[in-house]
């Protein structure tokens, strides 16, 4: 089992920064893909990032040279750092880990284990 705790969300003006991250524990020897989600008031669930085990990347597109997704194996967390912020990118961000090789790491579905999700608010 594993269990992902996220932490470093908050208010903030547009235009500033926030480091999110992603704590894991459990059996973490078996994590494959991480990835972080968001999902505004009255929106579906959007990937914002992932990271595979080989440490691969990817981003989407209204993310992409703001955000950067990174983790450290060794401390056993995964970071979004989210720079230059928008009002749009107000969410709640969730971290999701996958222990199965996940051949679609950009669904939603290829993530069996959640954390309960963190608030992301940026005002204008």
């Amino acid at each position: 089992q594993v269990r992902l705790v996220e932490s470093g969300g908050g208010l903030v003006q547009a235009g500033e920064s926030l480091r999110l991250s992603c704590a894991a524990s459990g059996s973490l020897f078996s994590i494959k893909s991480m990835g972080w989600f968001r999902q505004a008031p009255g929106k579906q669930r959007e990937l914002v990032a992932f990271i595979t085990s080989r440490g691969d990347t990817n981003y989407t597109d209204s993310v992409k040279g703001r955000f950067t997704i990174l983790r450290d194996n060794a401390e056993k967390t995964m970071y979004l750092h989210m720079n230059s912020l928008k009002p749009e990118d107000t969410a709640v961000y969730h971290c999701a880990a996958t222990t199965m090789p996940a051949t679609e790491p950009w669904r939603a579905g290829a993530y069996e284990h959640w954390g309960q999700g963190i608030q992301v608010t940026v005002s204008s």
